[in-house]
């Protein structure tokens, strides 16, 4: 198979519904579980602790704590397995991928939100 053959039939399997979302957000990925011939949404609500690139191959990190224990799923950006992602705030940060939360408890974990207000503020500004 060419190059251009392979770029056709992964463009075929682009997601066009992904949220706009980056590293640092707190989202809620609505997966779906097969159990036996049944199928439900399960949800996994946490923060964004890495993202990477690569056309279909992309994917991101979850990671939350659940009774005291850190768990971390990594998600397909592109699988037909999620429903939806729900970005509930845009986190504050400066790096890429936020391992150095692993190593951090209670309210020293915690990330800064942006504001609303700031966000909006600045997309309406006039550009110079």
């Amino acid at each position: 198979m060419g190059p251009a053959a392979m770029q056709f039939l992964e463009s075929r399997s682009l997601r066009k519904d992904v949220a706009q979302f980056r590293t640092g957000d707190s989202v809620k990925v609505n997966w779906k579980v097969k159990e036996g011939d049944k199928e439900r949404v399960q949800a996994f609500e946490g923060m964004v602790i890495r993202k990477t690139k690569g056309g279909v191959h992309a994917s991101f990190t979850v990671r939350k704590m659940s009774f005291g224990v850190g768990v971390e799923r990594i998600f397909p950006l592109h699988s037909p397995r999620y429903e939806s992602i729900e970005v509930l705030s845009h986190g504050d940060v400066r790096r890429n991928r936020l391992f150095y939360l692993r190593d951090l408890r209670g309210k020293a974990s915690r990330v800064d939100t942006l504001d609303e207000q700031n966000e909006t503020a600045a997309a309406e500004a006039p550009k110079q």
